[in-house]
């Protein structure tokens, strides 16, 4: 029932849609589906925050789809790390739906959520969804996948599976990568590993001295060492915040598009960075350079 206001008059309850300010198109059902929105149609803080996060980052993405599927082109888009894939339901719901060509695959380690995707995709009748129980690594190697990829989107990642993400990009020669980088340890253990030479041979290692530290420097070289890897492998690479920090700690978003200009001045300072942090390991297997001549 409605609540009379300080006037007395009775304030008609708000649909969804206005609650959240919905984008045009969207399926109220789809969000009932996903349980973003209970039966009632009502939210709570959580599924808010995450809705507001798969919003913004469709605001990056949607631009390069239209691209991309310009001239009839039937577009190609791999969501790695998918968990219960509400950014590609929400792609398909947005835009491959009306656009009527194009597939989306879902990558996930997690069998159970790969099972409940493929069901609900079948309810809704998203034919061109797919769904794969694997990680991003094996992902790379299956044969049944598409040689290539339009867009690569990785969304919280966990870890090396956003590093996963992005070889899966150069190997199927995407146009796009739209990625979200999670936790991250793989770097954050290697200077664990050679602090102690760190500490006598460099200042800078006081920036990592403390375990906290250590692994706020792992997360923030990380990202630093992804940029330039997609910048010596051709892409142009934008680096900006997803949403507002009250709603994730993770935020950061990468956004690549292919050009063809492999820098070598992002390859230099690649391999400079690998060095000054003693992470030489990483320059023959994460960050590992075609031995081409850089442009």
């Amino acid at each position: 029932m409605a609540r009379p206001d300080k006037q007395g008059a009775k304030k008609a309850p708000q649909d969804p849609a206005q609650q959240l300010e919905l984008r045009p198109g969207q399926s109220i059902e789809l969000l009932k589906a996903l349980h973003i929105l209970t039966r009632e149609g009502k939210i709570n803080q959580d599924s808010r925050r995450k809705l507001k996060q798969v919003y913004h980052l469709y605001q990056f993405i949607e631009p390069l789809l239209k691209e991309l599927s310009a001239d009839g082109h039937a577009v190609t888009l791999a969501d790695h790390g998918a968990g219960k894939s509400y950014l590609g339901f929400i792609l398909y719901d947005l835009f491959f739906k009306a656009l009527g060509r194009g597939e989306i695959y879902g990558i996930e380690t997690r069998a159970p959520l790969v099972e409940a995707s493929q069901a609900l995709a079948g309810q809704l009748g998203f034919e061109r969804m797919r769904f794969l129980n694997m990680s991003v690594a094996e992902s790379t190697r299956v044969e049944s996948m598409p040689e290539r990829f339009d867009v690569v989107t990785a969304l919280h990642a966990c870890d090396t599976a956003t590093d996963d993400a992005i070889a899966f990009g150069l190997e199927k020669k995407a146009r796009a990568m739209v990625i979200v980088p999670c936790c991250q340890a793989e770097v954050a253990a290697c200077l664990r590993e050679t602090k102690a030479l760190s500490l006598t041979r460099t200042p800078l290692a006081e920036l990592w001295r403390h375990p906290i530290h250590t692994r706020e420097m792992g997360s923030q070289i990380t990202n630093v060492l992804r940029c330039l890897f997609l910048e010596a492998s051709g892409y142009q690479v934008t680096v900006t915040e997803l949403v507002g920090w009250e709603h994730s700690m993770k935020n950061e978003l990468i956004v690549a598009r292919y050009t063809g200009n492999k820098k070598r001045s992002a390859a230099e300072r690649l391999q400079q960075l690998l060095q000054e942090f003693g992470l030489d390991k990483l320059a023959e297997t994460r960050f590992r350079l075609p031995a081409a001549k850089q442009d």
